[in-house]
């Protein structure tokens, strides 16, 4: 151990020598760059995971000509294959979990389930990262370089014969994904001053492809929910909340704890050491947690009557004594809040735009109906469908987005996330770019729900997208959709209603379409509210718009929360449909993806993409677009596509109701008659003993 101990010191010797030679000022493990960076290495755990200090090896400031700084951690080891450690998939493993427990008598006892944080210790690159990620999580730097350093062999003069190093950019722009910077691995001479700015434009062509990100959004959300469902596990079986929280508590702990730890400009980040667990009625880690409340929504430019709202509907769970009470001198506050900083808002501090609060929706309902769901009408829509209507909408930058029974604002997340990409996409000034961002996040989404406990979930999406809450709206949307409408311009219309509602929902369609002057509309509907149940209203809807598209979809959409057959029609708004005009109807009940029924999974992941399901998607949304599908799962041909017209009633929207099952025989069907015949003559003659 002594000479591995060695050899360690020696890497470290031979790149600190090779930093001399190019000039570059460096740091050791005692040494600090500044305030910034060194408390942010105090305030991570440790690499152990406990609550010491962290000591990179070796440190480094990058600087360019226009102060662009970027911090560069340097972890040195001196054993063979001690370089870094990577999954089956490539990515650099950081702390795992035990699978058993240890020995008794083992020096580092642990249990299984415990955090495992050996790979962190024992390569090199996986305590750079553990470093680097420090640096994003508590720092003010968006970015930072890691590289991890090897050799296992001295010569005589006790030199590095082997040195290896990996190197690896990671950003908040990039979502902490570390991109491999081949460039360093050979050599570190790009390090160099006068090479920094080459070194900056090599970093900065380092993004992600979208395939990454889609991969990222999923396993994000998959571990989101996960940890959610852990969360929420532990409140369930928790025997003193059993008739002390409900299900609408529940979502307001997870809510009101999220806002008090999230970060944000002129507000200082909630620290679980913040929490004191007095046992004070007016000053208690509620009583703390609601004052951080108000601070991050005020920071965040909620309006005054937004931030009441939403503070009065925390505040009682917040100051219920059984929550923020001390037991063994803790708060149940204080432990929550700890798990939650730990396993949720670091996934949450990204750009991914997720439908975050869908997900506690979704967990919740798996233990306890949703208040106020009698009848299916919280429902959330899975974020694949929301992304699919919104582009079937024609959903861009220049859009303005309404759903008028937005739940917890699923639809309005992927529309800006759209509307975002293709902003980056037109807009190549820095300038425009931001300021078109801003305004699609300010005054280009509109949303309105009625359910307190569901609207505050909707506030939450939309601010931990930048704000995009603005108008947001918790009333009923009968009494304001004139209103409404008046002031803002909507191209774009999305909807899942409460299948309850008059028509099966399809009063929100007319009475959301009937304000509007131009644009498309894509709504989620049972399906046979196409085929009659959604009179009057369908056959009202058809004078002023035009039905454009019929979508079966598959009856699991929803599994393990409702099973019914949904549709998606899409509309052209503000155009009347006329009886001759095509509609084109398409059979995706069979979409690609195979479902669970969460209740009865023991799987984490309920949604498995089985038969190129995102493929079937991007085909279908071709054909409603009228562009070139680049695959053939949906045809003429097959029986999947039929084009048809439809009466003016509003009664004959569904695919089935235009699908003709041909009963003429075919050639192939009168050889198997004859084959059958034939194989029957024969068997009866071996019977009669004739053969």
């Amino acid at each position: 151990m002594a000479k591995d101990k060695s050899i360690e010191e020696k890497v470290e010797e031979y790149y600190k020598t090779k930093f001399d030679e190019y000039g570059i000022r460096h740091f050791g493990k005692t040494e600090r760059i500044n305030d910034d960076i060194s408390s942010a290495l105090s305030k991570a755990v440790s690499k152990t995971g406990g609550n010491g200090k962290n000591f990179p090896d070796i440190q480094l400031l990058l600087q360019d000509n226009h102060s662009r700084r970027i911090p560069v951690m340097i972890e040195a080891k001196g054993e063979k294959n001690k370089l870094e450690k990577l999954d089956k998939n490539g990515h650099i493993i950081q702390e795992t979990v035990w699978t058993s427990d240890s020995k008794p008598n083992a020096k580092n006892h642990h249990k299984k389930g415990d955090k495992n944080y050996s790979t962190i210790i024992n390569y090199a690159t996986n305590g750079a990262l553990h470093y680097g990620r420090a640096i994003l999580k508590y720092s003010n730097y968006d970015e930072v370089l890691i590289i991890g350093i090897n050799g296992t062999t001295l010569n005589d003069k006790g030199q590095v014969t082997d040195p290896e190093c990996k190197a690896y950019y990671v950003s908040k722009k990039n979502n902490f994904v570390p991109k491999h910077v081949e460039e360093l691995d050979s050599s570190l001479i790009l390090l160099k001053q006068n090479n920094v700015s080459r070194l900056y434009r090599i970093l900065d062509n380092l993004n992600l492809t979208e395939e990454e990100i889609e991969s990222i959004k999923a396993n994000t959300e998959n571990e989101l929910e996960t940890k959610i469902k852990a969360i929420h596990q532990r409140l369930y079986d928790d025997k003193s909340l059993k008739t002390t929280l409900n299900t609408n508590d529940k979502l307001y702990v997870f809510t009101g704890l999220i806002m008090a730890g999230l970060a944000t400009n002129g507000v200082k980040r909630l620290e679980v050491s913040d929490l004191s667990s007095n046992n004070s009625e007016t000053w208690n880690d509620g009583s703390i947690v609601l004052e951080h409340i108000k601070a991050f929504l005020t920071a965040r430019h909620a309006t005054t009557d937004k931030i009441d709202l939403i503070t009065s509907l925390l505040g009682t769970v917040f100051k219920n004594k059984t929550m923020w009470q001390p037991s063994n001198g803790e708060s149940l506050i204080k432990s929550l809040f700890a798990q939650i900083s730990q396993d949720i808002i670091p996934l949450l501090e990204s750009n991914l735009h997720l439908d975050f609060t869908g997900k506690i929706l979704n967990s919740l309902s798996d233990w306890v109906s949703i208040d106020n769901d009698k009848a299916n009408d919280v429902v959330l829509t899975p974020s694949y469908v929301t992304h699919f209507m919104a582009r079937l909408a024609r959903t861009n930058k220049d859009s303005f987005v309404w759903d008028l029974a937005m739940g917890s604002g699923g639809f309005l997340v992927s529309a800006m996330d759209i509307m975002i990409k293709d902003a980056e996409k037109k807009i190549q000034d820095k300038d425009k770019l931001e300021a078109k961002v801003t305004n699609i996040k300010e005054n280009q989404l509109l949303g309105v729900e009625i359910l307190g406990n569901i609207y505050i979930l909707a506030v939450l999406n939309m601010i931990l997208m930048g704000d995009g809450s603005t108008h947001m709206y918790r009333d009923d949307s009968h009494n304001l959709y004139t209103q409404l409408g008046k002031k803002f311009p909507a191209t774009v219309f999305l909807l899942n209603p409460p299948y309850s509602a008059a028509g099966k929902g399809f009063i929100f369609v007319q009475e959301a379409l009937s304000q509007m002057t131009e644009g498309y509309a894509a709504i989620l509907i049972q399906e046979n509210a196409g085929s009659g149940n959604g009179l009057p209203y369908t056959k009202n809807i058809l004078k002023d718009n035009t039905l454009v598209a019929s979508i079966r979809m598959p009856n699991d959409l929803f599994s393990g929360k409702a099973s019914v057959q949904t549709a998606i029609y899409v509309f052209k708004v503000a155009e009347p449909h006329d009886k001759d005009n095509l509609v084109t109807f398409i059979d995706m009940s069979e979409d690609g993806y195979t479902r669970q029924n969460r209740k009865k999974s023991s799987q984490e992941v309920n949604l498995r993409n089985t038969d190129h399901a995102k493929e079937r998607y991007a085909e279908v949304e071709a054909i409603i677009l009228g562009k070139k599908p680049k695959t053939n799962y949906y045809t003429e041909a097959n029986g999947k596509v039929i084009k048809d017209s439809v009466s003016l009633e509003g009664n004959d929207w569904t695919f089935g109701q235009h699908q003709v099952i041909d009963t003429t025989p075919t050639e192939e069907d009168f050889k198997k008659v004859v084959a059958e015949y034939l194989s029957w003559k024969v068997n009866q003659l071996i019977k009669d003993g004739r053969v």
